[in-house]
């Protein structure tokens, strides 16, 4: 888990200003990796862009650590663990990649907000985490959200929007997994583990939907995605030191601002009024499941 509080984070100092800007850039990284991957997601296989972006991100995962920690980054002591939070990252990013082909950016940034909240639902089975009756009617209020998102039954509906979900749920179960092998693992061996069983994995999948790139351009967007993916998940990182949880985590959600404007710079996407209300109300339920859950640990 990040720290909730400036002690926790070392002998880094507290400073709210600069965890809010790592955070904010953190929420606009993230847009133009999705926006870049629903665009080579035009000319090639979701499995080659997942591969790509996997890839990618091992390498900038490795060439960060290595160096400082040597190739003990790598030592486990809970392979298993790893293992299975590295099969829920690679298949939230699937099922993402995928559904972006047929859902708008604003839609699908809209949905994907549900991790916290189903977070929530699984933490009390898995972890034994007590919820609240207040935290399961914020997590209602947020998948009404949904509902007024995706509008089942419309002639709006896109079957594709349910990936999204998929998405969110494993990206719930990666998040538990992260906080149980916390105690066991260095970040650095947690965030280089995200990205290494998925490239194995993909790596034995795209050989069958390969695709060379046409051009050097495509070849460097492809790669762009691990790093800017990867640099994403360093600002977050880094915010957390700065900051706590509770303070920083809400800027997230800026990501839906960078996911209108990606969507409609690169494919001229306009989210309509639902969007927005659903969106509202998801965030919203995300927000109030963050900052209760702080508030319970401290009365405890």
């Amino acid at each position: 888990m990040p720290p909730s509080s400036p002690a926790a984070a070392g002998h880094q100092p507290y400073r709210p200003l600069l965890g809010i800007l790592f955070m904010l850039t953190a929420a606009s990284l993230f847009p133009v990796m999705n926006g870049l991957a629903k665009l080579m997601s035009q000319g090639y296989s979701s499995e080659q862009v997942v591969w790509a972006r996997t890839v990618s991100h091992l390498v900038f995962m490795l060439a960060l650590f290595v160096p400082k920690a040597g190739w003990r980054v790598v030592r486990t002591r809970r392979p298993g663990v790893q293992f299975l939070r590295s099969c829920m990252l690679i298949g939230s990013t699937f099922l993402y990649f995928t559904a972006l082909k047929y859902v708008p950016m604003a839609q699908a940034a809209s949905i994907s907000f549900t991790a916290p909240l189903i977070v929530v639902m699984l933490a009390g089975p898995i972890l034994g985490e007590k919820v609240t009756l207040s935290r399961i009617a914020a997590v209602l209020a947020g998948f009404a959200g949904v509902l007024v998102v995706i509008r089942p039954g419309s002639a709006v509906f896109q079957w594709a929007s349910l990936l999204i979900l998929g998405t969110a749920t494993c990206y719930a179960i990666y998040q538990i997994l992260t906080r149980r092998v916390a105690g066991f693992d260095p970040p650095e061996t947690s965030a280089v583990y995200s990205a290494l069983v998925g490239s194995l994995l993909m790596s034995l999948v795209v050989p069958f939907s390969w695709r060379t790139p046409t051009s050097a351009t495509d070849a460097l967007l492809l790669v762009s995605l691990g790093v800017i993916g990867g640099l994403g998940h360093y600002c977050v990182a880094r915010a957390m030191t700065y900051a706590p949880a509770n303070f920083v985590s809400p800027f997230q959600y800026w990501q839906m601002i960078g996911s209108v404007a990606v969507g409609y710079l690169l494919f001229a996407e306009v989210p309509d009024a639902f969007t927005w209300l659903g969106a509202a109300m998801i965030i919203a339920a995300g927000i109030y499941v963050g900052i209760s859950g702080q508030a319970g640990k401290a009365a405890r």
